[in-house]
């Protein structure tokens, strides 16, 4: 995870975070993983929390065991 702060009318504020997922998942689930990853941030607690506020990306890397 990184992010950035920056001055925002003179107050420091975290205005972007960017996420790197690794995933190691069963052969022949890649669908399903990348399903997920889609649809994850709508029930996450945490993104619910500051989306609209920081901006918030992310990327994964899924590795098929």
């Amino acid at each position: 995870m990184e992010g950035d702060i920056e001055d925002v009318d003179g107050v420091l504020k975290i205005t972007k975070i960017r996420l790197k997922y690794s995933f190691k998942i069963p052969a022949g689930t890649r669908d399903k993983a990348e399903r997920a990853l889609e649809h994850y941030a709508e029930k996450c607690p945490a993104y619910q929390s500051v989306k609209g506020c920081i901006d918030c990306s992310w990327e994964a890397e899924i590795e098929e065991a």
